[in-house]
């Protein structure tokens, strides 16, 4: 069997890891429009190692997260990645918060996290001695992680398999009719030149619906980018925070809040806020592709979802330009930080698919086709839960490449 794989990132890499354990005679080539691999959302995030707490029990987010973040480990392990299971903190600073914690504890405890523990504020402090709150979760698997080291790895393990890596090759159309030993064949037409197989996946990240429509499906679901900015502790209060300090999320909206998250190369990030980047890759607020923001301003998905949060998305906005703002949203979680302990941090962009009601998909979404799969949202955990993704897509694969 032929593979044709889009997308270089980790979610990518993983699939063509697990086609090859087991199918280990099948061609793969992977198709990445960058220089190198990885150079998204799968090194553009907070570094973090997430264990699956929030996500809903039975689904797909949660049964991959926790199953992920253990081969994730294992192979770091394996593969010499630098890696460190520190232990989180989720902290409730309101009584409303409080009663959403032990809705997380239970979560957590029936997605079979283990040794989950529930902190009174006394018991909280003696581990993070600065956070502020009324009580706290104790997430001990989870941990920090380079993953610029985790795409190295992913990446030389392929080649050493024989897997052809295309890198310059922006995907531009995608044709399904010839004739190959399996059945009818792909000829897929790139920036680097045209590539032919019998299945295509696509992983494409925050170009996914796009790719998919070149292969002629109907782009019913939108990806809309959002951009997360950070900033970073200055060295002199970096004692602050020991490890990773995260507030009870919001359930009416899927991103994590403001959060402390220390860093596996040293030092310690504070965010991400969220706000509509202007391009698909808009890592600054003044980074604008005129076709990635018309794409996002002209679907009636994105006012619509605008409508329904209108303040939350206010808010948002307002924090991306003001520093005064982000830091009174970070003093929740530790009082003692001020404006001047922050200076400016990188960014991360978030490939979120949207429905035309202005609902964001919240769970990983693959669509099927004969002869191809998608997979069309794949937000965190996506990183850390890549292996155990690209293990669910193989195997979704391998089934539907038998019929082709």
């Amino acid at each position: 069997m032929n593979y044709i794989l889009v997308g270089g990132g980790l979610v990518g890499m993983g699939t063509a890891l697990a086609l090859k354990r087991l199918q280990p005679d099948a061609r793969i080539q992977i198709l990445e429009k960058e220089p190198r691999v990885g150079q998204h959302q799968s090194t553009h995030n907070s570094g973090v190692l997430h264990a699956g707490l929030y996500y809903k029990p039975g689904s797909l987010k949660a049964r991959l997260a926790v199953d992920g973040i253990r081969r994730m480990v294992a192979f770091c392990e394996e593969h010499g990645v630098k890696h460190e299971i520190c232990g989180k903190l989720v902290v409730a600073t309101t009584p409303e918060e409080v009663a959403r914690l032990h809705t997380l504890i239970e979560r957590g405890t029936q997605n079979g996290l283990r040794g989950l523990r529930w902190l009174e504020r006394e018991a909280f402090r003696e581990i993070e001695p600065h956070a502020a709150g009324l009580a706290a979760v104790q997430v001990p698997e989870e941990g920090i992680v380079d993953y610029h080291g985790v795409c190295a790895a992913m990446e030389k393990t392929l080649r050493a398999q024989g897997v052809l890596i295309a890198t310059g090759a922006r995907v531009k159309k995608s044709v399904r009719g010839g004739t190959s030993g399996a059945g009818q064949s792909w000829r897929v037409e790139t920036t680097a030149g045209d590539f032919t197989g019998d299945f295509l996946i696509n992983c494409a990240g925050l170009h996914c619906d796009r790719v998919a429509e070149s292969a002629g499906e109907k782009r019913e679901a939108r990806i809309v980018p959002f951009r997360g900015e950070y900033y970073k502790l200055k060295p002199s209060a970096q004692s602050l925070v020991r490890h990773l300090i995260y507030p009870v999320p919001d359930p009416a909206f899927p991103f994590l809040g403001v959060h402390f998250t220390r860093m596996i190369e040293g030092g310690v990030e504070a965010g991400p806020n969220a706000v509509l980047a202007y391009a698909r890759e808009g890592y600054t607020k003044w980074q604008i592709r005129p076709g990635d923001l018309f794409d996002a301003l002209s679907y009636g998905g994105l006012w619509a979802f605008m409508k329904k949060h209108r303040a939350m998305a206010w808010e948002e906005v307002r924090r991306s330009f003001s520093k005064k703002l982000f830091c009174q949203s970070l003093q929740t979680l530790v009082p003692e930080l001020t404006e001047a302990d922050l200076e400016p941090g990188g960014a991360g962009v978030r490939a979120q698919a949207m429905l035309p009601d202005g609902t964001l998909i919240q769970d990983f979404h693959l669509v099927e086709r004969a002869g191809a799969l998608h997979v069309l949202n794949a937000p965190s955990p996506a990183a850390t839960a890549s292996l155990a993704i690209g293990e669910y897509v193989a195997a979704r694969v391998v089934g539907g490449a038998a019929s082709v």
